[in-house]
């Protein structure tokens, strides 16, 4: 393997092109209207677990964590890493990282940003004892074990501003991820009791909590600036009050009526008319989004074997999703010919397989048919989903399109929060196929596929294991070639569409909007807005 540098500048110009289809919307007003003091207050919704870094995995908890902590680095609107905490991050074979820390950062309770910070909050998140959702970032790290507790040892601490991190094998991928919130620091205090500081957590990010009861829980969480911060994510405004709706249609009568700033997730109710509604301050931009539902393989019938992969088959081609996207999303949303988004560079639409993605009534029921000769069908097909994120509509037309292609019976099966349904996955207690997706975390196809589908994954809902998928990540991740590894990482996508462990469904778009009470409104590469450069009159 060819041997080189890999600095942060040129990872970030890397991200900059394969991103530059995402662009991003801002509003046109001049921030010199703006307040720096005055709070703008956007949608969100009840996180799944306490405040943790390492132990959120959801978009709720996930906007939350990312504006109270800093990173190494953090994405920009178009996906580019931009150095945060990190002074520099080199590498000489892709496998041994040095990584330099700014200078004199603390967290807001004084504690050191320092390296030590890094190192103790990787070993906390690794260490299979304390269960930590994602735990799976850490797996190519030296000493990553999933068998039993194990200290990684690959992590070393050179001086107060220096770490090194050393991998079993060669990432060039590695610097991309640093910017995920798995990888940001924790504070000497947390330790005490992390189930306590998770309820009320002290970061170094841009913003911080407003209080020690600031989180309302299933109400709202305020946050205010933190004047400490150094980075680059510099707030324009006074904090942000992120309130927990329990419908998109609430949220959006909120927007309309002036009481809410930031909407990044209009309801199908309104996709005919927002952006009358709005103007120019309606938002429908391609996002690294993905749309799907997962079944389960413990559940009867569609486990990994003929009857299974025939019975998935026949599910994905019963599903009409041009005309889904068309009448439900009003084209906000395109149908998927892969797993992973269009944003993102490496991304195909011509897989061998993909025709599984592509509605056609007499195969699905051929292939039902087949399935049932092995062992017949009876029961009905369940699709669980959040009632308050405003899924039903979809939820009703795909269960419709399996009910009238393959004649049985199919519905939904709500769940009154995100947080309810997240529990009940994480839990494995949930007996039906269930709504998923993906928000990427950082812009890589590599995202899209180990943490959903690699064996042992964090995100790994469905439990999938495929040791040949598995061997396809671990090529793409080990060659320097991004095009040698988009090339492996699309020949594992095929192992995907045979297998379905997940039935791909559709790209979004973000689709939301402002209040004419802000301006300078970015939604990034991943759908997120950047609440830190939002102004406000």
């Amino acid at each position: 393997m060819k041997i080189r540098r890999l600095g942060i500048g040129a990872i970030a110009l890397a991200a900059a092109s394969a991103l530059a289809l995402s662009g991003c919307a801002s509003g046109s007003s001049d921030s010199s209207t703006g307040s720096s003091s005055a709070v703008i207050t956007a949608n969100g919704s009840e996180p799944q677990n306490p405040l943790i870094p390492t132990n959120t995995n959801e978009t709720g908890g996930g906007r939350i964590i990312d504006s109270i902590f800093a990173g190494l680095e953090y994405y920009d609107a178009t996906g580019a890493p931009q150095l945060d905490v990190a002074e520099s991050i080199e590498t000489d074979d892709s496998q041994t990282f040095t990584i330099k820390i700014k200078p004199d950062l603390t967290f807001t309770n004084g504690d050191p940003v320092d390296a030590q910070s890094f190192v103790d909050a990787w070993q906390y998140g690794a260490l299979l004892s304390n269960e930590q959702l994602n735990s799976y970032f850490f797996e190519d790290i030296e000493g990553f074990s999933y068998d039993e507790d194990s200290p990684l040892t690959g992590l070393k601490v050179v001086d107060p501003t220096t770490f090194t991190v050393t991998l079993k094998e060669p990432r060039a991928d590695f610097p991309l991820r640093l910017g995920y919130s798995a990888f940001y620091p924790l504070p000497k205090s947390a330790y005490d009791d992390m189930d306590a500081f998770g309820q009320n957590p002290i970061g170094n990010g841009p913003y911080k909590l407003a209080s020690a009861d600031a989180w309302q829980h299933n109400e709202k969480i305020d946050l205010v600036v933190n004047d400490e911060y150094k980075g680059g994510r510099k707030p324009a405004n006074g904090g942000v009050t992120f309130v927990f709706y329990a419908s998109q249609d609430a949220a959006y009568a909120d927007l309309l009526g002036g009481n809410l700033d930031v909407l990044d997730a209009v309801p199908d109710s309104a996709f005919g008319t927002y952006e009358s509604d709005l103007g120019d301050r309606a938002v429908n931009q391609p996002a690294a989004v993905f749309q799907s539902f997962t079944i389960p393989e413990r559940l009867a019938h569609f486990g990994n074997d003929e009857e299974g992969k025939l019975r998935r088959a026949a599910l994905s081609m019963a599903i009409n999703r041009d005309e889904i996207t068309d009448v439900i999303f009003q084209g906000t949303r395109t149908p998927a010919s892969d797993f992973t988004s269009p944003v993102i560079d490496g991304w195909s639409d011509s897989l061998e397989g993909a025709d599984v993605l592509k509605y056609n009534a007499d195969e699905a029921k051929k292939l039902w048919a087949q399935a049932d000769a092995i062992s017949p069908w009876s029961g009905t097909f369940q699709i669980a989903y959040n009632a308050d994120g405003g899924h039903q509509g979809w939820v009703d037309a795909v269960s419709n399109s399996i009910k009238n292609t393959l004649g049985i019976d199919a519905s939904g099966a709500p769940y009154p929060t995100f947080a309810e349904q997240r529990t009940a996955i994480t839990d494995r207690s949930i007996q039906t196929a269930f709504r998923t997706g993906w928000q990427a975390d950082y812009p890589g196809l590599f995202n899209f596929l180990g943490p959903l589908y690699a064996t042992n994954a964090s995100s790994n809902d469905g439990d999938y294991s495929n040791p040949d998928f598995d061997a396809l990540l671990q090529a793409g991740s080990k060659t320097t070639d991004t095009e040698e590894a988009n090339g492996d990482f699309q020949k594992a996508q095929e192992i995907l569409l045979k297998d379905l462990p997940a039935i791909p469904l559709w790209y979004s778009n973000v689709t939301g909007g402002y209040s004419e009470s802000v301006s300078d409104v970015d939604f990034g590469w991943n759908s997120v807005p950047l609440y830190y450069a939002v102004t406000k009159s």
